[in-house]
């Protein structure tokens, strides 16, 4: 005979609402509570009824998460973060890759695969802060990254300006003086490179350093060869530095590589650290040094914030943007042994655009 909610709620001595509101991602529910019900739907094998469930609430069970390239492995991580945490909270998710298409990303918010799932976890990269309108949508919302603020919908970011800075404090907290970063975008407004490139500004600033633009090196797209590429024109034009801060840890890859093959020891004539601790950075040989900005964090949030909105009723509650906090881990390729050298902390602040009703 097939387990039932009442039988679940008789093991753990609750009622069949409070076993519903736990099977249904409630999110005001005591952590004994919960823990109970879970228990007890493992000890019975319980398994949810999705197609009854579906039709009760009008619900697929379906989230998408919108991202724009697998290939990098922080997206790769990211979506892997985010699935394990939208499984624990009963849904699935579903995958689309923009490849950083305008065309691909409007579509993402207006298309006909749109009815499919229940709400989006959307990392934009085409779309910008002229586009602000087109975030103004019928369904749940949650947005990543830097290059849209100010819309009207949760927004989980990272601390690109305070941990760049920090990152390149940390090489000058090392002796180094002549630190080069490499991912630049020249003209970007807002983004990723243009957050980070001038979190690395202000350190060099609080560090005493003076700013040379033959130190930035631009980077386009932010891949492994991209970096190699970056590093190897500063190596061939003679450029003088003892320190790297690439935007991410794919360009540090590649200018790990380039540096080996001009047999510049790393990181006794030149330190180098990332952005986004992948997890290929412990891998690297010497092991990357990374700042690591929260991805587990902002899967975690982006789901949790996603399944709020979906479960909502009633007037809704004013749009929040969450800032993770993000640390420095220091490895072998700044010279230390893999333990965390400095945190900057984040937080939740209102979003200043105001909640739209459906």
């Amino acid at each position: 005979m097939a387990v039932t909610m009442h039988d679940v709620a008789q093991r753990a001595g609750v009622s069949i609402k409070t076993v519903s509101n736990v099977v249904n991602g409630y999110p005001y529910i005591r952590a004994a509570t919960k823990e109970r019900v879970e228990a007890a739907i493992e000890e019975l094998g319980y398994r949810v009824n999705m197609s009854a469930r579906n039709l009760r609430t009008r619900r697929t069970g379906l989230i998408t998460l919108a991202v724009p390239e697998l290939s990098l492995p922080y997206f790769a991580e990211l979506a892997d973060a985010v699935i394990s945490a939208a499984d624990a909270a009963g849904w699935t998710v579903l995958i689309e890759q923009t490849s950083a298409s305008r065309e691909r990303e409007t579509e993402v918010l207006s298309g006909r695969r749109r009815h499919l799932t229940d709400g989006l976890i959307f990392s934009p990269l085409a779309l910008g802060p002229d586009d602000l309108g087109l975030f103004s949508v019928d369904f749940p919302l949650v947005i990543l990254g830097e290059r849209v603020f100010g819309a009207p919908a949760d927004h989980v970011t990272m601390n690109n300006v305070a941990a760049a800075k920090a990152a390149t404090l940390h090489l000058a907290s090392l002796g180094r003086r002549r630190i080069a970063v490499i991912g630049a975008h020249e003209g970007e407004r807002a983004g990723s490179a243009a957050l980070r490139t001038e979190g690395y500004r202000e350190g060099l600033a609080e560090a005493g350093l003076s700013y040379d633009p033959a130190l930035v090196r631009e980077a386009v797209p932010w891949h492994r060869s991209t970096g190699a590429e970056a590093v190897g024109r500063m190596l061939d034009d003679g450029v003088d530095f003892d320190a790297v801060f690439a935007l991410n840890d794919a360009l540090a890859l590649g200018a790990l590589h380039a540096l080996h093959a001009h047999r510049v020891d790393v990181p006794g004539q030149v330190a180098l650290i990332g952005f986004d601790d992948v997890d290929d950075a412990r891998f690297a040989v010497p092991a990357l040094s990374s700042v690591d900005p929260g991805r587990d964090q902002i899967a975690q949030t982006a789901v949790d914030l996603l399944v709020e909105r979906i479960g909502a009723s009633g007037d809704p509650a004013p749009f929040r943007r969450v800032v993770p906090d993000s640390r420095i881990v220091g490895r072998e390729s700044t010279g230390e042994d893999g333990s965390v050298v400095g945190v900057q902390h984040g937080g939740t602040e209102p979003v200043a655009a105001a909640p739209a009703r459906a």
